[in-house]
């Protein structure tokens, strides 16, 4: 007699929203960033976020790690009302983002960056970091998730562009968040630090213990990332579209054709 067969995970679209966004706005004095963001996030989903330069992205991911606050509408994390003020409260409600800068320390072996702002010390009347137990749990949480680098001791500016960025991803979800934002991950990396940041990603995912936001100017890497893909122009996110209900062609003829209609919309001088 065989035992029970363990069922697939249900797919992103039937599970619990891990974030709402609901009329988002934001303004600089008389220029309107957001107009009216609607966004949704599943829970152990991959949703990518595209756009040029000047579509809202930046802001929109701001709002939600609590570097910016809205002007009207209403972000909702597990169902629950919330309004970010500040980094720390976006992160109390399990939000942490990885920007472009890394924050990582250069002169600080892996390690020391893996627990930057939480260093465990030691006990007693004389209290020191203690390296021995933060090499300890690095190497092992490193190996958990499958980080590989040349060692937990070499500092950071030793390490690749991908490297870094793994140690900075790990970092993040090592504090366990429920949405991990990720700004340009892949920005100016070949071919195999992409495929180091790609498998983390995925990984990540697939453990279903984190959903994701990635903001990626390349579509390929999206369409092997992500579960879905959300377009913004103007401000607006004008395509929401599984990944697996079209192709990269198909994506780029919605996209012309969402960018002719919002110029249709736009009222002349002469009007």
């Amino acid at each position: 007699m065989t035992g029970p067969v363990d069922a697939p995970p249900p797919a992103p679209s039937s599970r619990e929203r891990a974030l709402e966004v609901r009329g988002l706005t934001k303004r600089f004095g008389a220029l309107v960033v957001l107009r009216g963001i609607d966004l949704e996030l599943r829970q152990g989903e991959v949703l990518g976020l595209v756009g040029d330069n000047g579509a809202g992205k930046s802001t929109l991911v701001k709002i939600l790690s609590g570097l910016y606050t809205q002007d009207d509408g209403e972000v909702r994390v597990g169902g629950e009302r919330v309004h970010f003020n500040s980094v720390e409260r976006a992160r109390a409600h399990g939000i942490e983002t990885v920007y472009q800068d890394l924050a990582l320390i250069p002169q600080l072996p892996v390690y020391q960056n893996l627990f930057l702002g939480h260093e465990l010390m030691t006990m007693g009347p004389l209290r020191f970091l203690d390296k021995r137990a933060m090499r300890k749990l690095a190497r092992q949480y490193l190996d958990e998730i499958h980080v590989r680098v040349p060692s937990i001791d070499a500092e950071a500016d030793q390490l690749s562009g991908g490297q870094r960025q793994a140690i900075a991803v790990a970092r993040a979800v090592r504090a366990a968040p429920k949405i991990l934002l990720l700004d340009e991950p892949l920005a100016a990396m070949g071919a195999r630090e992409s495929r180091l940041i790609i498998d983390l990603v995925k990984d990540l995912a697939a453990s279903a213990r984190v959903s994701i936001i990635v903001i990626d100017h390349n579509y390929a890497h999206l369409f092997e990332l992500c579960d879905r893909i959300n377009v913004m122009q103007g401000g607006r996110i004008t395509i929401d579209q599984p990944v697996e209900e079209t192709s990269l062609e198909e994506l780029t003829e919605l996209m012309v054709w969402s960018f002719r209609r919002q110029l249709e919309e736009i009222p002349s001088d002469d009007a």
